[in-house]
Order: structure tokens, then C-alpha cells, then sequence
């Protein structure tokens, strides 16, 4: 029985509305999350200026009501132990696999943040407009590489090339606990990322 012309309507503007929703919302933690392993790849040239051996301590896929968004990697100078990962410096790449805005992802992160614990509003205003800065709209292909230096920042870097940092010791947490924090709303992904059985 082959679809009606309505039919075929109600499924193109579905499939249409899912794509839309995908790219406006940042495609960063949504909910929810078909998470799985990525073969492993080569090791990034801003990672291997880190440490001369970085370890991948995991992996994992975001995906969106079907559409794949990105990949992540997490790497550190040595395997972690246990899941204190604020006590070490450690890098998480992001491959993206669509064309997204930066502001988009900044107001995204900004969300994510916020989960972790109140954030004042001059806090939420600072913390934002430095990622708005740093951010820059991604396209297929592209990666972007957050790197933690505990007690001290978070700088980022586009496709290897530096980007920025934010010199605050509460924004970097916050930040890189958008997956790795206990309160993560992706805990699948933050058990792939870490290593969890």
C-alpha cells in the first residue's frame, strides 16, 4: 500500500523538524543519547604537544534522534584512576559531523554549566561571553579541543590552532563537568569517556 500525499507530508516535515531541532539547540548533551565507542583514531598533533604518549581514556558518539553530531575523545598524560579527573590535566576533542553555531554551542555549554551548581548572574554573563568569543561556528570535519590545566584554565583549540582560554579555575570545572561531572545529563557518555566498566 503505497503512502498518501498527506502522509508523505507528515514524515517530510517530521524528518525536517528533527534536523531544525538538531542544530538549534546546539547539538551539544542532548537528551537522549545514543552513545557508542568510535573506532579508535589517530592521536591529535595539539595532544601529542601535550604529553610525548597521551593515554585515550575513552570514547563516545552524541547522537540526536538518530543524526550523528559529534564524536568525543577524552586523553590524559596517564590512565585515570578512579573518577577524580579534576585533579589532572586531560583534553576532550570533539569531531563534529555537522555544521553547528558557535553562539549556539556557547548558549548550550552555558546550560550544561549550570547544572553543576547556582551560577551568579554577572558569573553566567562573564562565562558566556568569553565562550561566545572563543567559539567559533563549526562545520563538518571541524574539531574542537578543550584543554583542562587544573587550578589554573581552560584554553581551546580549532581544528589545532589555538583559540583562546578563560584564566578561572571554577569556569574550567564547570566546563569540562559538562561531561564528566557526576551531575552530567549524559551519564552513558561519561562512563564511555572515563573509562567506567
Amino acid at each position: 500500500m503505497s503512502a498518501t500525499p498527506r502522509h508523505r507530508r507528515w514524515v517530510s516535515a517530521g524528518l525536517m523538524l528533527g534536523l531544525m531541532l538538531s542544530v538549534l539547540l546546539g547539538g551539544l548533551l542532548l537528551s537522549p543519547l545514543g552513545a557508542r565507542a568510535q573506532d579508535k583514531a589517530a592521536t591529535p598533533a595539539e595532544v601529542r604537544q601535550l604529553w610525548p604518549t597521551p593515554h585515550l581514556q575513552g570514547q563516545a558518539r552524541l547522537r540526536f534522534i538518530g543524526l550523528h553530531i559529534y564524536d568525543i575523545r577524552l586523553w590524559l598524560q596517564e590512565p585515570l584512576r578512579g573518577s577524580a579527573w579534576g585533579q589532572q590535566p586531560l583534553a576532550l576533542e570533539i569531531a563534529y559531523a555537522r555544521n553547528l553555531d558557535g553562539v549556539k554551542i556557547a548558549e548550550r555549554s552555558l546550560t550544561e554549566m549550570k547544572r553543576g551548581g547556582a551560577v551568579d548572574e554577572a558569573t553566567a554573563a562573564r562565562w558566556l561571553a568569553e565562550m561566545k568569543r572563543i567559539f567559533p561556528d563549526v562545520k563538518a570535519g571541524d574539531r574542537i579541543t578543550g584543554v583542562y590545566q587544573p587550578g589554573l584554565a581552560a584554553a581551546f583549540l580549532h581544528n589545532g590552532r589555538p583559540l583562546g582560554e578563560v584564566r578561572d579555575t571554577r569556569f574550567a570545572q564547570a566546563f569540562f563537568g559538562i561531561w564528566l561531572a557526576p551531575h552530567s545529563s549524559e551519564p552513558q557518555m561519561r562512563e564511555q569517556l572515563l573509562g567506567a566498566p
